[in-house]
């Protein structure tokens, strides 16, 4: 909405901005603002533009894999087999059909996550200031606005304290800006105007209200998203990874396939456009046309288990680094504790009168604001104080908001001489805070009646007093006065009234939680702003410090921000690798980015949480950045991999369990296609061996691959984490998906276990009709040259169904090998995966129509026994593998799988 007035708003007063929106001090009426929202829509960005659906399709049918399979059907055409070549192609359309579709449901999911967590902000509406989504927001709205919130739409302040502006997101300068009310001489660039808070920037620090003057796709930070829209992130490194699998066995198939061509050729006889056809069924075999759909699968049923467990998972990368995170940087206020603070003691001789100034001293309401301040106003009412009322009694006149350096805050209240203090006064300035720092501002403290000056001894008192709140988990907060003669806020010779002791309660399932952290080999820091003796409390609570019985020399270690702060790097770097339990106290925002680089620097996964705008660069820099999704700012949010909608640390671990799933149902995934590869390739390595007919056609393979390759193996990556799967340490950074472990396994264990009960089922097959070795080489060159007799090409037929359901029995065994050996029972996808691939293998054998297409035969009845045992085939010598490993190394070397 443009301002309807000849003037730009930030050149007119207060009183003019608020007549030229047809506003009021008391905000909108509810009629005047649905009208106004019916008129000038929601309060949100348009639709951000999307790659057109037609070529992310076809970005999933020409990626390097698709291309070599492209080629391939190609070539069989030309080979003189059109069936083959339409065959190959129908594989890759499907693939592309259903990365495509699972990447367009990943999104839907995502973008309807995401409003799972619409912003909030404080409105006033006739008179009262109410909680509403700020898609809501009409111009003419009037807002209030404090330390940490994120402008929900272009603003212009009406009233400020103390008042500064992130405005980072359009100037790229990240320095607080100034702000106020006063109108200006000449109109200025938004971020620029000393008077106006741009949608997207941030209150910096103080707090102000606003009069809300343009909203959605008219405002500054629209104008931003619009030109940032078009840019792509770069590559994860799962995506980079997989690239490098697909480029690494697309090779290896190219390699095998040219050998295939000319040892055909050379050794065989075969004529070229033949030879060709074999070396297809090469590459069509080595190519894992499944290993696509299946990672994106496996990443979107993982982004939907988590969010079903309260993550909202913003970023995809963060889903796969969160399975190596050996390090969570954690704060303490609702994150491991439960965020419902509550009045528990106080310390002083005057109960009434300090909990009526510590009340004063709040900018929440009794239901709304920040906990510390909520749980003092219900405090002060359990006691006979009515905030409200009293918030009336005794106005307001100036504010000096907390900020992180001084850890206080002062308000200057019309007195009126009340008679609660019996001294005369105009004015009274109260301040809350820290106790080590406002006792250091305090001259006098308040006895039996009577201001009494601070001695040594009454100092020591009071320190006394706080360490015995902060002993029992309490956070701590001094309340301190000063009578005024002059309007003014003086942080200096205060009089101390006393001492209040806020409870938060750990939260359940957090002790657990961190359990399982030490488990799983995840250290776990936190890193507070409170006091060292309350965070320290707390930590022991909740098992952070629970000392392991080998390691009772190790004691712990609790460090002040003032003491991190004579560390230099080295001495840190040396402190957080030797020492694993600690509790950083008052850190500032600063420190805990330094805290978050030194872990790093030592090699080091981290996870950080925050809340705050102040927490902002940490998350930035940990490698996965968790944000509360309740009390936490949007620009913590915004900067965050990981939204906890439930502010729960318990639901960290969750994450982190199904991030280290995720990576193990790929490499399971890898396994068991690679396994199924090397099966697919040996009957025309052993037909150019031992010169007999190719136990496999080129059309079977593909059957494979769509049959047992394709629907077990996402029935794999559908897997839920395994039990076990938080009791190893974090793998490594640079650990890849693809090593060499997987590599045996696949090629030179299931894959050639695989590959020789295939071919022992095919020449079984000719044995049972009389044919021995030397009569099926005999017969090779007929059956090559297509002049077989109509018996022999029915026991080929017999034989290759036999080789065919030999793989694909197999496979059944090697996918169940492949689970793990922690789970009870198979997951319902992969069982469902089974039973499709054993109906999908009768029905091509089986079924006239398919078995002439695939030449098959049906199997005879005396060789389905040989069928059977191969299911268990692989089971049983997964088994004797794993007892001869354990017996030579130890029962430390586990299996993959």
């Amino acid at each position: 909405m443009a301002v309807p007035a000849a003037q730009p708003i930030s050149c007119l007063s207060p009183e003019q901005a608020l007549l030229a929106l047809g506003s009021s001090p008391a905000g909108l009426g509810s009629l005047e603002a649905n009208l106004r929202l019916a008129h000038f829509g929601p309060n949100c960005l348009p639709p951000q533009r999307h790659r057109p659906l037609i070529l992310r399709l076809g970005d999933q049918l020409t990626h390097f894999m698709a291309l070599l399979l492209w080629a391939a059907g190609a070539m069989a055409i030309v080979a003189g087999t059109p069936s083959l070549g339409w065959a190959i192609w129908g594989v890759v359309l499907i693939n592309g059909l259903f990365s495509f579709w699972q990447d367009f449901q990943a999104e839907r999911t995502l973008a309807a996550l995401t409003a799972v967590l619409p912003q909030h902000v404080r409105v006033w509406r006739q008179g009262l200031m109410t909680q509403l989504p700020s898609d809501a927001l009409v111009p003419g709205d009037l807002l209030e606005l404090e330390a940490g919130d994120q402008v929900p739409a272009d603003c212009r302040v009406i009233e400020a304290s103390a008042l500064s502006l992130n405005a980072s997101l359009l100037t790229g300068e990240a320095l607080p800006l100034a702000r106020g009310s006063a109108a200006l001489a000449q109109q200025r660039n938004p971020s620029e105007a000393a008077n106006l808070l741009p949608a997207g920037t941030c209150v910096a620090a103080g707090r102000c209200q606003a009069l809300v003057y343009a909203t959605g796709a008219e405002t500054e930070f629209a104008q931003v998203a619009h030109l940032s829209a078009g840019i792509e992130r770069s590559p994860s490194t799962l995506e980079v990874q997989v690239g490098r699998i697909v480029r690494t066995v697309t090779g290896i198939a190219l390699s095998l396939g040219a050998i295939a061509f000319l040892a055909g050729i050379t050794l065989v006889g075969v004529p070229p456009l033949e030879s060709l056809v074999f070396s297809i069924g090469i590459i069509v075999a080595n190519v894992p046309e499944g290993l696509l759909p299946t990672v994106t699968l496996v990443l979107a049923l993982a982004v939907k288990r988590m969010a079903r467990e309260r993550a909202l998972v913003r970023r995809l990368s963060a889903v796969e680094t969160l399975g190596c995170v050996s390090v969570i940087c954690t704060d303490k206020t609702g994150t491991l504790t439960a965020n419902a603070m509550t009045l528990q003691d106080t310390w002083g001789s005057d109960r009434p009168l300090l909990l009526l100034m510590a009340s004063l001293c709040c900018n929440a309401s009794l239901n709304v604001g920040d906990p510390t301040e909520t749980a003092l106003l219900q405090g002060a009412q359990r006691n006979g104080i009515d905030p409200d009322q009293e918030r009336q009694r005794l106005p307001r006149l100036q504010e000096l908001p907390f900020d992180s350096a001084r850890r206080l805050m002062s308000v200057l209240l019309h007195w009126q001489n009340d008679r609660r203090w019996p001294l005369p006064c105009t004015w009274m300035q109260c301040s809350k805070g820290a106790p080590v720092e406002l006792l250091e501002r305090c001259s006098h403290w308040w006895h039996a009646g009577v201001m009494t000056p601070l001695t040594a001894p009454e100092r020591d008192l009071v320190h006394a007093a706080n360490n015995v709140m902060a002993r029992q988990g309490y956070r701590v907060l001094a309340i301190a006065c000063r009578p005024c003669d002059q309007p003014q806020i003086e942080e200096q010779q205060l009089v101390l009234m006393g001492l209040v002791g806020l409870y938060d309660p750990p939260r359940p399932g957090v002790h657990q939680a961190i359990t399982a952290c030490h488990k799983a080999g995840i250290k776990v820091t936190m890193v507070t702003g409170d006091y060292g003796l309350t965070a320290e409390a707390i930590a022991r609570q909740i098992g952070l410090l629970d000392t392991p019985a080998h390691a009772q020399h190790d004691p712990v270690r609790v460090i002040n921000g003032s003491d991190l702060a004579r560390l230099s790097d080295a001495q840190l770097r040396q402190l957080l690798k030797f020492r694993s339990r600690l509790v950083f106290a008052r850190m500032a925002p600063e420190q805990k980015l330094r805290l978050v680089k030194s872990y790093k620097a030592l090699g080091e996964v981290v996870a950080v949480t925050g809340d705050g705008v102040n927490d902002a660069p940490a998350l930035r820099a940990a490698d996965v950045g968790i944000a509360m999704g309740r009390s936490g700012t949007d620009v913590a949010r915004e900067a965050a991999d990981i939204v906890l909608v439930d502010d729960n640390f318990a639901t960290i671990i969750s994450a982190v369990r199904h991030g280290r799933g995720v990576y193990q149902n790929i490499r399971r995934f890898l396994l068991y296609i690679l396994a199924s590869n090397v099966a697919e390739v040996a009957p025309f390595f052993t037909m150019l061996v031992l010169r007999i007919p190719a136990a496999l056609t080129v059309l079977q393979i593909l059957a494979v691959d769509l049959g047992t390759d394709l629907l077990p193996a996402l029935g794999l990556g559908a897997e839920p984490p395994e039990t076990t799967v938080m009791e190893g340490l974090p793998r490594r950074r640079d650990q890849p998906l693809l090593d060499r472990q997987l590599l045996e396994q696949a090629y030179l264990f299931f894959g050639l276990l695989e590959g020789i009960l295939a071919m022992l089922g095919y020449g079984l097959t000719w044995w049972s009709h009389g044919l021995g070795l030397a009569q099926l080489q005999l017969v090779a060159p007929d059956l090559l040259h297509h002049r077989a007799t109509a018996a022999l090409l029915m026991i080929q037929h017999q034989a290759s169904a036999v080789a065919l359901g030999s793989i694909v029995c197999a496979q059944v065994g090697t996918a169940l090998a492949c689970r793990g050996r922690s789970r009870r029972r198979p997951h319902l996808f992969l069982l469902i995966g089974i039973s499709l691939e054993l109906v999908a293998f009768c029905a091509l054998q089986g079924w006239p129509v398919l078995a002439q297409t695939f030449q098959m035969a049906p199997i005879p009845s005396q060789l389905w026994w040989w069928l059977l045992l191969c299911i268990p085939a692989p089971l049983l010598a997964d088994q004797i593998r794993i007892a001869w490993r354990s017996y030579r190394h130890g029962p430390s070397q586990r299996s993959l799988a």
